[in-house]
C-alpha cells in the first residue's frame, strides 16, 4: 500500500532525489537538463528530470507534467511519485509508453514561486514572440497597485480600494481576467509573459520532438493549483471549442471538463499556454491536453500571496521576518499542509490519468 502523503515532497531539494528513485524503480529511462541561468536558494543546481516508458515507438503516449508554475510542482511532483510507487508504469498496455517532465520549471520551485527566473509566467509563455502580444488594458490600469512601493497596512488597503472599484466597474471575474489573463508590458509584475521563450520553453519543447515524435496520439496532463474549491481537481481544456482536440477531450473526460472560452472554468481566458508546444511540436500526432486545476483558498488570498511573492522578490528582503512569512504563505497558498488535501490530489489524478489512458487505447 503505497503512502499518498510520503510521495509529496516540501522542497524541489526533497522532491528531485525521490522522483528520481521513484522513476528508476520502475523500470524508467532517465535524463535530466541543467538549468544554466539559476541556482536554488541554498546554491543547489537546479535541473528539469524527465522519466519515459515503454517502447520507443510507442503509437499512444501520456505525458504527465509537474511544475509548470513552480511552486505547484509540490503537487504534480507528490502526483508523479504516487503513479510510479503504485506500479502504474507496470500495467500500461503494450501499445502505449509515458513520459513524466518533472520540474519543467525549477526555480520556481525550488524559489517557491509561480515565476521563472526570468519572472516570466510559463503558462503565459508559449506564444509567437515575433508577432505582437496582445494588449491587456486591465493590467495597465492596475499595475501599480498590483506592485506597490511598500508592504504593509496602507499600501495593503489602498490596493484594495483600487481592485474594489474596478471589480464594481468590471465584475470579479473581470478583475481576476485583468490581473491573471497575462501581460507583457511590465517585467516587473505578475502573470507576464515575457519577450522571448524561456530556458523551460525551449528545452520542453526539444524534449517534445525527441520523446514524442514518433507517437500517434499524444495525452498531455498538466497539474496545477489554486483555483476552484478545496481539493478538488478542476480538469481544463485551454483550446478553442472549435478545436479538434477540444471534442476529443470532452469525449474523453465528459461533463467533468471545463472551457475557460466557453465561460464554464474558474481560470480566465489566458494565451500562451505551455501544454500549446506539444502540437506545435508534434503536427503529425493527436494531441489532446488539459490541465488539472486543484483547489486550495479563496481566489483573493491566493492572488494576495502572489502579489506579495512579487513584491518580496523585488523590493524586498527574503532574509527579513516579514520575507519569511510571506514565503511561508505563498507555499500553503498553493501547497496546502496535511494529508487531506494531498490525498485528495492522488485520487483525481488516478481518476484523470485512468481516463486519458482509456481515451489513448479506445479501450
Amino acid at each position: 500500500m503505497v503512502s499518498v502523503s510520503g510521495c509529496f515532497s516540501e522542497s524541489y531539494a526533497e522532491a528531485r532525489p525521490k522522483f528520481c528513485s521513484a522513476a528508476a524503480d520502475a523500470g524508467g529511462a532517465l535524463r535530466s537538463w541543467l538549468n544554466p541561468k539559476a541556482r536554488g536558494p541554498n546554491g543547489e543546481a537546479l535541473y528539469l528530470d524527465t522519466a519515459r516508458f515503454g517502447a520507443a515507438d510507442a503509437a499512444n503516449m501520456l505525458v504527465l507534467i509537474a511544475g509548470t508554475h513552480g511552486v505547484e510542482g509540490h503537487c504534480g511532483s507528490g502526483a508523479e511519485i504516487a503513479w510510479l510507487r503504485s506500479g502504474e508504469a507496470a500495467r500500461l498496455p503494450r501499445d502505449t509508453g509515458a513520459l513524466l517532465i518533472h520540474a519543467i520549471n525549477p526555480y520556481g520551485f525550488a524559489w517557491t514561486r509561480r515565476v521563472t527566473e526570468d519572472n516570466v509566467d510559463l503558462n503565459r509563455n508559449f506564444v509567437d514572440h515575433h508577432r505582437g502580444y496582445p494588449s491587456n488594458d486591465g493590467y495597465l490600469a492596475l499595475a501599480d497597485a498590483i506592485l506597490p512601493h511598500e508592504w504593509n497596512d496602507a499600501s495593503k488597503a489602498e490596493t484594495e480600494r483600487v481592485f474594489a472599484a474596478y471589480a464594481q466597474k468590471h465584475g470579479a471575474f473581470g478583475l481576476q481576467g485583468a490581473i491573471s489573463a497575462g501581460q507583457y508590458t511590465h517585467p516587473d509584475g505578475i502573470f507576464f509573459g515575457g519577450v522571448d521563450p524561456t530556458w523551460s520553453n525551449r528545452t520542453v519543447r526539444a524534449i517534445a520532438r525527441d520523446e514524442l515524435s514518433r507517437a500517434q496520439r499524444v495525452a498531455v496532463i498538466d497539474f496545477h493549483t489554486g483555483l476552484g474549491p478545496f481539493g478538488h481537481g478542476e480538469l481544463i481544456c485551454t483550446v478553442p471549442p472549435s478545436a479538434k482536440s477540444f471534442a476529443r477531450a470532452k469525449a474523453w473526460y465528459g461533463d467533468e471538463m471545463t472551457s475557460p472560452e466557453g465561460g464554464t472554468s474558474t481560470s480566465a481566458v489566458v494565451v500562451g499556454c505551455m501544454t500549446d508546444a506539444f502540437p506545435q511540436e508534434l503536427p503529425d500526432a493527436e494531441v489532446t491536453s488539459i490541465a488539472i486545476e486543484y483547489g486550495t483558498y479563496p481566489v483573493p488570498d491566493v492572488l494576495g500571496a502572489v502579489r506579495a511573492d512579487n513584491w518580496l522578490h523585488h523590493r524586498g528582503d527574503l532574509a527579513s521576518a516579514l520575507g519569511r512569512t510571506l514565503k511561508a504563505d505563498m507555499k500553503e497558498r498553493f501547497f496546502p499542509a496535511g494529508d487531506k488535501w494531498r490525498e485528495m490530489v492522488w485520487l483525481r489524478a488516478e481518476q484523470t490519468i485512468g481516463w486519458a489512458a482509456k481515451g489513448l487505447t479506445g479501450k
